[in-house]
């Protein structure tokens, strides 16, 4: 009887420890059309430390498990996605967006059911500014980042009359005006003759470049977000844009936005980027390009390193609190610091905001690719690119 109790005993063991409870991550993204050339590599760079991960035990025991949902790009939809992740699926972290309005929202939907929120791609800088609630975190550049970062570097070029033109949403206009605040403080004779907005989506570009050029800017500052930038691009070149005027883009240096393009993107165009695989030429970035490339046969573009550092700030998140718990979590990740692709990445403990360095560039062919790539390029240390904290209380009425 005894023999009989005691092997009941370690079947319920081994039983209970089969079936203990994953840490489960849902991802809502926009994975149709254009901007999956930025959510895919997210997904795959985090899935690439979570396999790591799990193939050495998990954290803490615990398996990471993670279910993607697209939102093709429709805040509604996205938003309806998430709740059911949350109500049906019992995801203990929410990720995304590419999408700026979706993470906002979003934003709102992790404070109210107390999840952690990681926003991997939407440059918002309300996400963890005004915005910016206790479960929030900012895994990626925003706004106000890219826009000093691109300031710094347009302050030193001999461009006063400007144009700028981009996307009509959230994002456009947030970069638009991270760009242009910045550079007005460091060069206070800018002067800017204009502006032009198109709908997400823009199919023609060519009246918007004709009106540009008809007002004879110096410089043009580009305000695309993820689902237009390679189709501006695109533009450009066929139009002799980038020939006629020099103009500046977020992420027009980055893998994502000039992979598409191969040798038909435009050359000198000035852009900035958390990320290329190419550079910096360390032993971890090698390291990393070598395990993405061995596991998806392709370079990784930014999206992969922000998937990978997400993960990696979960994992040893969970670590330092010693438990499986979503508060402790929270605590846990302020002010922790991790190795990345990119060096060691600080998650600053006052806005959740993660302390990414910025490289700028100016786009060139080079022998040895089928696509362009940087070159000249400039790096800009993460905590010269953060809005300070005491803008961040401003922002969010403190």
């Amino acid at each position: 009887m005894k023999k009989v109790v005691l092997i009941a005993g370690m079947l319920a063991l081994i039983c209970s420890s089969a079936w203990a409870k994953a840490i489960k991550v849902g991802i809502v993204d926009c994975y149709s059309g254009p901007a999956s050339t930025y959510t895919n590599d997210v997904r795959d760079g985090f899935k690439l430390y979570v396999d790591q991960v799990n193939g050495a035990g998990g954290v803490l025991g615990t398996p990471i498990e993670f279910t993607t949902r697209d939102s093709k790009f429709k805040v509604d939809l996205g938003l309806r996605e998430a709740k059911e992740l949350i109500m049906r699926e019992g995801v203990d972290i929410l990720m995304g967006t590419i999408n700026s309005a979706l993470a906002l929202a979003l934003a709102d939907l992790s404070a109210k059911e107390k999840i952690p929120f990681f926003s991997t791609f939407s440059k918002s800088a309300k996400i963890t500014g005004e915005k910016g609630n206790r479960y929030v975190f900012g895994m990626n550049e925003n706004t106000t980042m890219a826009g000093k970062a691109a300031a710094v570097g347009l302050a030193q070029k001999p461009y006063v009359k400007y144009w700028i033109a981009g996307d009509d949403y959230e994002y456009g206009h947030a970069i638009a005006e991270g760009v242009w605040d910045n550079l007005k403080k460091l060069k206070p004779e800018v002067e800017l003759l204009g502006q032009s907005w198109w709908k997400v989506g823009e199919p023609d570009f060519t009246p918007y470049i004709t009106a540009m050029l008809a007002a004879k800017p110096d410089a043009v500052i580009i305000a695309t977000g993820g689902r237009d930038c390679v189709p501006f691009l695109k533009a450009a070149q066929a139009t002799g844009f980038n020939q006629k005027v020099p103009f500046f883009m977020h992420t027009a240096t980055e893998l994502s936005t000039l992979m598409p393009l191969g040798q038909e993107a435009p050359e000198n165009v000035i852009g900035t980027s958390n990320y290329f695989f190419y550079y910096p030429e360390t032993a971890e970035n090698k390291s990393f390009v070598e395990s993405f490339q061995s596991a998806y046969g392709r370079p990784p573009k930014v999206g992969a390193m922000y998937g990978y550092v997400t993960a990696k700030f979960i994992v040893e998140g969970y670590k330092k609190a010693g438990k499986v718990d979503t508060e402790k979590l929270i605590d846990a990740l302020e002010d922790m610091t991790v190795d990345s692709p990119v060096g060691p990445l600080t998650m600053r403990g006052g806005d959740h905001q993660v302390m990414f360095p910025m490289f700028m560039g100016i786009t060139q062919k080079v022998p040895e690719y089928d696509f362009l790539k940087a070159s000249d390029i400039v790096t800009i240390p993460g905590d010269q690119v953060m809005p300070s904290m005491d803008e961040i209380k401003a922002a969010r009425g403190q």
